[in-house]
């Protein structure tokens, strides 16, 4: 794949390097709507496979001295990317950028981030070293699975959150009497922020996970009879977190169930569990590409503003924390 020959430099400090940004195939719209953001379009580069497999890359752009920004979530096939990722980050590397920034909305491989049986991988540090050695200077996230993950990389880690995008869609969406559910204790930190940032109560419901693609809801915490409920995860591919959660809180008696998560990996049987669930709607990012026929129930928001802003920041030698800041809101009173 081939992109656009053109590209505009974007002002930068004076004696910076230019910025360039160059996109792998795994979600080549993300890239392109961060470059719109920024007025730019994307750095010319071929991405292609050899008939056996194996991944071409060549960089058509001009990258000696630059700032170059390469945009590859590790989404599946996780492998697949990954490996392009490398690729491209080596041959930016041997073209002689002046820094290289991996842009990576999604990583994979960040559940596999601990020993919590004898003789498995550590496969998130693994991960972590090999794109240090490719020669990547600087990653630039978002909601990674365990925020631990930033210190599995030897070089600087710009963490972003989606927080700040979902929110201001929640109150637009100006739902009342709101309880923030979180689908296991493990992801009570996340659901106490958008708590907090929504001014809502809390909840936890208590899971036990069966295998990879079955979850058994136990009991809930905290009060959740006759209120809207909000449940929030960092990312489903199965759905069976949130569909169980889901049932469990319908037998609670509350009102509409909604989902949030950072990271829709859907797979088909998300897609069928979603469609005979209890959840109303499911919000979203474009972290990773959403697969077509996802449903209705499924809402799409665009992370290419954050991601563009951690860009441009990051390039201008900026600070990105304001970057977690919420949009001042009026108090929500009326129901949805």
């Amino acid at each position: 794949m081939k992109g656009a020959d053109a590209y505009i430099v974007l002002p930068s400090m004076t004696g910076s390097p230019e910025l360039r940004i160059f996109s792998g195939s795994a979600h080549r719209q993300l890239a392109r709507d961060i470059a719109a953001y920024l007025g730019m379009t994307l750095g010319d580069a071929t991405v292609t496979s050899f008939p056996d497999g194996e991944t071409f890359v060549k960089i058509n752009d001009n990258v000696r001295g630059r700032d170059v920004f390469i945009v590859q979530p590790t989404c599946p096939p996780s492998n697949q990317n990954i490996m392009e990722l490398l690729i491209m980050v080596d041959a930016a590397r041997r073209a002689s950028a002046d820094r290289i920034t991996a842009v990576i909305p999604f990583f994979g491989y960040a559940r596999q981030d601990r020993k919590d049986q004898p003789r498995v991988p550590i496969t998130a540090k693994l991960v972590a070293n090999i794109m240090v050695a490719a020669g990547v200077d600087r990653v630039l996230t978002m909601d990674l699975h365990a925020q631990q993950l930033q210190g599995f990389f030897d070089i600087p880690v710009d963490h972003l959150y989606a927080l700040p995008v979902m929110v201001d869609y929640l109150h637009r969406k100006n739902i009342s009497n709101l309880v923030v559910v979180s689908p296991d204790v493990g992801g009570v930190k996340m659901a106490s922020a958008y708590a907090e940032a929504l001014g809502a109560g809390l909840a936890i419901v208590v899971k036990r996970r069966k295998s990879a693609t079955e979850v058994d809801a136990l009991h809930i915490i905290g009060e959740v009879e006759g209120k809207n409920v909000l449940i929030i995860d960092d990312i489903t591919e199965t759905a069976g977190t949130l569909t169980s959660a889901a049932k469990i809180l319908r037998t609670q008696n509350v009102g509409d169930i909604y989902a949030g998560v950072s990271h829709a990996v859907l797979t088909d049987l998300a897609v069928q569990r979603l469609e005979g669930s209890e959840i109303k709607e499911l919000i979203t990012t474009d972290s990773v590409p959403v697969r077509q026929g996802s449903g209705d129930r499924v809402r799409v928001l665009s992370v290419a503003e954050l991601l563009g802003e951690g860009i441009r920041r990051i390039h201008g030698g900026e600070s990105v924390s304001s970057l977690f800041r919420l949009k001042q809101q009026p108090t929500q009173t009326s129901a949805s």
